[in-house]
């Protein structure tokens, strides 16, 4: 039987999108039946329309759906993606997350293998402080954490940061930096996820 993977990304820009596709590649790759899913936007639409570029992402986004608390408990993994806001998760995770006490009430998010990704304007933007504030939540929930480490060399070429792959964009939202090492460790990414999920699943 097929490990569950759920991709929750919130995404402005299309940063975090793009890395929930590369992992959603590599999760496939592993035998993994795979959700997409997107956080909605909770931006006012004048402030998306007054961005190109957050008018973009929008359209390419448009026939993702969106994420319900029903995915998570499908789910027997799930991987976040969430850009970073002044250190933190940007507020529509948030608020998705504050969205599942009942599912937490009831036990449904426990044993879950999770991991999480992320990017920023630059390294010291809050990148690793957003992936471990999304673990300290999954703590809660009784979720396994299944961070990267250093499990793989792609890691170190795309930034060495072993809570999970962070990136940063330029003012345009490109990601910087060497795009087939965050691909590849995005995909090693998944994959460990997906494989420890199919231990945990196994008993």
């Amino acid at each position: 039987m097929s490990t569950k993977l759920a991709i929750v990304f919130y995404s402005s820009t299309g940063t975090n999108f793009q890395l929930a596709q590369w992992a959603a590649e590599g999760a496939k790759e592993a035998g993994a039946e795979v959700r997409l899913l997107k956080v909605p936007e909770l931006m006012p639409q004048e402030v998306v329309e007054a961005d190109p570029a957050k008018v973009k992402h929008q359209q390419n986004v448009k026939d993702v759906p969106e994420v319900k608390p029903e995915d998570l408990e499908w789910a027997d993994a799930i991987i976040f993606s969430v850009s970073a806001r002044f250190g933190n998760m940007a507020s529509p995770m948030k608020a998705f997350f504050d969205s599942l006490g009942g599912l937490w009430f009831q036990g449904k998010l426990a044993n879950k293998v999770v991991s999480a990704m992320t990017s920023a304007q630059n390294p010291h933007g809050g990148q690793e402080a957003v992936i471990l504030s999304l673990y300290t939540s999954m703590y809660h929930w009784g979720a396994i954490v299944a961070a990267p480490g250093y499990t793989d060399q792609s890691i170190f070429g795309a930034g060495g940061n072993p809570y999970g792959v962070s990136v940063s964009v330029n003012g345009e939202g490109e990601i910087q930096g060497d795009i087939d090492a965050i691909r590849a460790a995005t995909s090693h990414q998944a994959k460990r996820t997906v494989t420890v999920a199919g231990w945990v699943k196994q008993g």
